[in-house]
């Protein structure tokens, strides 16, 4: 195809142009304000990479981004659009504190296990609804994810309230876990690393290993080509004799159990407990990072950890600056996510005039064949 782009402009220079501008109108936005823009970006990139404590909240919030990007990517390349990665992780929680809660009395990595198959059941049991609405009844999925983030967030309340939280505690949450439940941190475990009071745990390498998977699952199986040609026409799938409703079915299973796993940096390293609304918008933050990451796991990590810059750097910023409140890191992310999705086209026919092949070499090539 003549406007077809290098894999490498694509997947790379593309995404990278996008949050160039982001970060430059972001850069008017703070010169706005009167402050110095070049010393913002500077204690931005200080306070999330400067320092060990800053690394370790910068990957630690990557976590959660990678596995909820990971989910959104799954799902777009069946051509779904599961914006429902807040309610899965939300209901995921559930399943992590039930397994920590029955088994906390035992050795941590006899849990972990557990915990990461609890996690993945109950987020692909979140998201199982909304597929077969989908798939077998023609319900939007965008419409039905939606309704189902607030139908978890009000499950959550209720049981936590009445279910779960103590009979001697008047907070709504579940007890804390015994050391059975909690997973080690990287500052205990690698105390060289200096990583300060990060919570950064075992869960950063479950979420890496999470992409190779999803790698391999999509460009390397079976499944993975019959979700991919779902996506790309389901009436070409349906003609090769692939069932579009049931790879809709298993896709969101995958993707709800990937985005249910944010529930183990959580809920299992971090608060070990469960409590309310601990899923903090990570869900909602995954939809831009898939979109950054071109729905790729080597993307989606760097976008992940972007973000988890953002988030962290942010704070240091924030605290640095106080003109820069809090609410204007907010607007940074909503510009990267506006030139990385709403834009995310804007310089591409710039770009396929520079790097794409001309029509004639293409005939001269398909010619030469």
């Amino acid at each position: 195809m003549p406007d077809q782009l290098p894999r490498w402009v694509d997947y790379v220079l593309l995404p990278a142009i996008n949050v160039l501008m982001a970060f430059l109108v972001s850069g008017l936005v703070v010169l706005l304000i009167g402050e110095d823009p070049i010393e913002a970006v500077g204690i931005l990139l200080w306070g999330s990479l400067g320092f060990g404590e800053g690394v370790g909240f910068t990957l630690f919030y990557a976590t959660n981004f990678i596995f909820t990007g990971l989910a959104v990517a799954v799902a777009v390349h069946c051509g779904l659009f599961n914006i429902g990665g807040e309610g899965q992780a939300y209901f995921a929680g559930l399943g992590v504190a039930v397994v920590c809660l029955s088994m906390d009395h035992l050795a941590w990595w006899v849990t972990f296990p557990v915990a990461l198959a609890g996690a993945m059941a109950f987020g692909g049991l979140w998201a199982l609804i909304p597929a077969y609405l989908q798939a077998r009844r023609g319900s939007h999925i965008v419409i039905t994810t939606i309704m189902f983030n607030f139908i978890a967030s009000a499950l959550m309340v209720y049981l936590l309230v009445d279910v779960l939280s103590p009979a001697s505690s008047m907070q709504p949450e579940s007890r804390t876990f015994e050391a059975g439940g909690r997973l080690p941190l990287a500052r205990d475990v690698l105390p060289g690393l200096n990583l300060g009071q990060a919570p950064l745990n075992l869960s950063f390498l479950v979420a890496l290993v999470a992409a190779a998977a999803v790698y391999i699952l999509i460009w390397r199986t079976r499944l993975g080509y019959e979700i991919r040609t779902v996506g790309t026409s389901p009436q070409a799938a349906a003609y090769a004799g692939i069932s579009p409703a049931k790879l809709i079915i298993i896709t969101m299973l995958i993707s709800g159990g990937l985005a249910g796993l944010m529930a183990i940096n959580e809920v299992m390293g971090s608060q070990t407990r469960l409590v309310l609304e601990f899923t903090a918008g990570y869900g909602f933050v995954g939809i831009a990072v898939a979109l950054m990451g071109r729905s790729h796991p080597v993307g989606v990590v760097f976008a992940a950890i972007l973000f988890g810059m953002l988030y962290q750097g942010g704070a240091e910023l924030a605290f640095e600056k106080p003109d820069i409140t809090r609410d204007m890191i907010i607007v940074i992310q909503g510009l990267v996510i506006l030139f990385a999705g709403a834009l995310e086209h804007m310089f591409k026919p710039a770009l396929v005039h520079l790097f794409a092949p001309s029509q004639s070499g293409v005939a001269a090539s398909e010619a030469a064949e």
